[in-house]
């Protein structure tokens, strides 16, 4: 009878489990729909932003900016890693920070000195937890990114990169998120930000660009541009990486609830096994007191 009442106790824990799971898989089935289209909505003043940067810089000789120039007395390298601010989500910050330490061995074999900047309190935590330095942190909206937060990283890592590195600046930024391919494919990506790589304006298949004016001046605009091209990079990355945890979170979410109600099935079985036994043991006992019954009064 204690096998019996332990089995259904953990049986009774495990649909407990699994009521919180359901809830965390709907919660973020939920706001996939919306961080997709918060991505979809970016886009476009991203593509903007770039093809007018793009146009500037292509058809105006002589405008120059800090941003777009390598820093080869710079030794250190900034490497923006984008985690979350909440677990839940499998493997996603894992293969994350997985990917930003092969990318801190690789600038330390060029003979670079990596300087992590972590967004999100999974990441702030692993790094804390192993007493690893950390230049700067950020946290409490990476579900929920907004672009009010993509530009106070984006103003902090230029100001770093126009600094020196006597002055504590960078030569070069990488940054390390997730980025949302589909609902079943999310892919860690690294990306050199700055010194910026500006594409030459040749047109989209094969039509002539558009023409831009530029007021007051090319490098005033350019000396515009440039850190709200930066801001919004950071921007789209941090909207990729929430839609790719809410799915990450999502699958395993359901992957927990299906292994809780499997458990369930084995815990159930087990106590229709034993219930079953103990009946059977009932049953044996009641036959040989009725056949020792029997067998007495038969004497």
């Amino acid at each position: 009878m204690a096998q019996v009442r332990q089995l259904r106790q953990k049986i009774r824990s495990v649909k407990s489990t699994a009521k919180i799971t359901r809830a965390q898989e709907m919660i973020a089935t939920s706001r996939i729909v919306k961080a997709q289209q918060a991505v979809a909505a970016s886009k476009p003043y991203a593509d903007q932003i770039t093809q007018a940067l793009s146009a500037l810089v292509s058809h105006h000789v002589g405008v120059d900016h800090p941003l777009l120039h390598e820093q080869p007395t710079d030794n250190r390298s900034a490497v923006l890693i984008v985690t979350s601010d909440s677990g839940f989500c499998g493997a996603y910050n894992v293969n994350v920070i997985r990917e930003a330490e092969a990318l801190i061995k690789r600038l330390r074999e060029q003979g670079r000195e990596p300087v992590p900047y972590v967004i999100g309190n999974k990441g702030i935590t692993w790094y804390r937890f192993r007493d690893r330095h950390i230049q700067e942190t950020w946290s409490g909206f990476t579900d929920r990114p907004d672009f009010a937060s993509a530009e106070r990283i984006g103003r902090r890592m230029t100001d770093d990169f126009l600094k020196t590195d006597a002055e504590g600046g960078v030569g070069e930024i990488h940054v390390v998120y997730t980025e949302f391919v589909s609902m079943l494919t999310q892919e860690v990506r690294v990306t050199r930000l700055m010194p910026l790589e500006i594409q030459e304006d040749k047109g989209l298949d094969g039509k002539v660009p558009p023409a831009y004016d530029f007021e007051p001046s090319a490098q005033a605009a350019l000396d515009l541009l440039l850190p709200n091209y930066v801001e919004s990079r950071i921007f789209h990355m941090l909207l990729q990486s929430a839609a790719s945890y809410q799915a990450s979170k999502q699958r395993a979410m359901k992957s927990a609830t299906d292994n809780a109600n499997d458990l369930v099935e084995v815990y159930t079985r087990q106590m229709n096994q034993v219930r079953q036994a103990m009946i059977t043991q009932e049953i044996s006992e009641i036959v040989g007191g009725a056949d020792a019954l029997a067998d007495s009064g038969g004497e």
